[in-house]
């Protein structure tokens, strides 16, 4: 069968069963891929951003502290966890002076919009890959801002589907994002709720709306050999995942949760979850981060510090160089 004729038989298949494209594409993982795609996905933090001054996650704290009058309120910045921090700035400031959190969102989502891209996220976007995930909230990484999401559930608070198609790209966006202020993931409550969620969804099985959206949790669909794309949470069990610019500071409940039921699936259930998922580290902070190390070694992560990172444009240079060459 000639590849034209072939083509024209699927598109009739789904004219005639009324499937639509992304549902065939996005709900069978292990379907081939386009030739030049490559089978991983980059989980990208904030760093990324931070090479181009006044982005840094200092220079937010200070702008909401000053949006919430709270400058004479709050005590010792640096030694309390950043979503215990948010939390003590937003309740102190209500009791003081009644505002919504909604217009404390509005304003987070029109600062960090202002966040200019760099070569870093050009470079990016260029991988031969279908999935970026960050935990950013802004489209630096996309170089546009998006339209309608593309996820299957609209979510207004919680980040389990969210995602954006560009091109032959999806980029998930796993703790909010600026269209949706109120989905930004920023206070210690509101980690509780998305850990809630996606312990649902891997743990207890979901009951969403919209009856595409897999009833039974992870655990037993790994079983049935059942995975699809609908959520970012799958990607963590079916493909390899690079994960760099992002601290993974241990206010990060939701990904060390995920992580470490990831860890207790695959060596204490015994389950089938072969992709590996790495941990980008300069070399610089190896020493200073012994404890994060030897609990992501724990939970099977493959550490990767032996790159150098004084300049920081040249050490994501070198992550990227890494990480095509695999």
């Amino acid at each position: 069968m000639g590849y034209p004729f072939g083509v024209a038989l699927f598109i009739l298949g789904i004219l005639f069963t009324g499937i639509s494209i992304d549902v065939i594409l996005g709900s069978c993982y292990k379907a081939n891929q386009p030739y030049y795609m490559k089978k991983y996905a980059l989980l990208v933090g904030n760093d990324i951003n931070n090479l181009v001054p006044n982005n840094s996650w200092k220079d937010l704290l200070h702008e909401i502290v000053d949006f919430c009058n709270a400058r004479q309120l709050i005590r010792n910045f640096d030694n309390k966890p950043f979503p215990l921090l948010y939390e003590e700035i937003f309740l102190k400031s209500i009791q003081a002076d009644r505002f919504k959190e909604s217009d404390l969102k509005k304003f987070i989502s029109s600062k960090v919009l202002q966040i200019a891209g760099n070569e870093i996220h050009d470079r990016i976007r260029s991988l031969p890959i279908r999935h970026i995930l960050t935990t950013n909230y802004e489209f630096t990484l996309e170089g546009q801002v998006p339209g309608k999401s593309n996820a299957l559930v609209e979510e207004k608070l919680y980040s389990v589907f969210r995602h954006y198609i560009i091109g032959s790209k999806r980029y998930w966006h796993i703790h909010g994002d600026c269209r949706v202020p109120n989905s930004i993931n920023l206070g210690f409550e509101h980690y509780g709720g998305q850990l809630q969620q996606i312990r649902n969804y891997v743990a207890t099985g979901t009951n969403y709306a919209n009856e595409k959206v897999p009833r039974l949790p992870l655990t037993r669909r790994i079983d049935k050999d059942f995975i699809t794309e609908y959520s970012w949470i799958e990607l963590f069990f079916t493909i390899d995942i690079y994960i760099f610019g992002l601290s993974l500071d241990f206010v990060e409940t939701d990904l060390w949760w995920l992580l470490t039921y990831r860890a207790r699936m695959k060596y204490y259930s015994g389950k089938s979850i072969p992709n590996k998922i790495y941990y980008f580290i300069p070399k610089e902070y190896k020493e200073g981060s012994r404890e994060k190390i030897d609990l992501l070694q724990a939970n099977g992560i493959i550490v990767v510090d032996t790159l150098p990172g004084k300049n920081r444009k040249d050490y994501y240079q070198r992550v990227l160089d890494s990480i095509e060459k695999k």
